[in-house]
């Protein structure tokens, strides 16, 4: 094993109260109208779909866009400030100082860099991952990063996977790829003869758990667990 490829959004970050129930009801009341902060889980459960592009999709922010403004809509906006209402709240996801570095990030990736491995990053996300280094003082411990806005493709499409392979001189079959997306992450990564995680950070089981593990796909809770699956 010579490097671990790790997903970015949920997986070594989350957001901030600015893209939880309370902050969309607040983005909400400066564009001029209301939402029901108590919808938001739900709204954003059913916006989940709209996140599952075909593989070969080009990365398009309008994806994202919809995907804000289905939330929206579901939590009672209306109106024709919702489009540029989700536009904003599309915006500010790039602004790293409205997320939080999990706890166990920043110990874990430099005690992988100690053992010798090299550490890359792959996010579908419009985010600088040069700033989200420097943000949260990560400089020095990421080999190599790629967003799907700057790729053009998303994952799991293999060939983001792949270009940071390339940029780290990595085969395939000596990374680990970490996330918490079965699809994005695990299947992607698989399919070009990676080895995978899904990281879990719920207390209840994964949905499909069994069928993970039962296919050599072990799941974490921490990536302090990550030490207990490498050689």
């Amino acid at each position: 094993m010579k490097a671990v490829l790790f997903d970015v959004d949920f997986t070594l970050i989350y957001p901030g109260p600015m893209f939880q129930a309370a902050g969309y009801q607040a983005f909400c009341r400066r564009f001029g109208f209301d939402v029901d902060p108590a919808a938001f889980d739900a709204a954003v459960a059913s916006a989940a779909a709209i996140l599952e592009p075909p593989e070969d999709a080009p990365y398009d922010q309008e994806l994202y866009v919809g995907y804000t403004r289905h939330i929206i809509e579901r939590m009672g906006g209306c109106g024709d400030q919702i489009d540029p209402c989700a536009r904003e709240i599309y915006r500010e996801w790039a602004a790293c100082q409205h997320f939080e570095l999990y706890d166990d990030v920043a110990d874990v990736l430099k005690a992988l860099v100690d053992a010798g491995l090299r550490i890359g990053l792959v996010s579908n996300s419009h985010r600088s991952l040069a700033s989200f280094e420097a943000h949260f003082e990560l400089d020095g411990l990421i080999a190599a990063s790629v967003s799907s806005s700057e790729h053009g493709l998303m994952k799991p499409h293999p060939s983001i996977f792949r270009a940071v392979l390339d940029l780290m001189d990595v085969p395939a079959a000596a990374a680990l790829m970490v996330g918490d997306s079965v699809r994005h992450d695990v299947e992607g990564a698989r399919r070009i003869g990676m080895r995978a995680a899904l990281l879990h950070r719920h207390d209840t089981p994964h949905p499909r758990a069994a069928e993970l593990v039962a296919g050599g796909v072990p799941i974490i809770r921490s990536l302090r667990e990550l030490t207990t699956l490498l050689p």
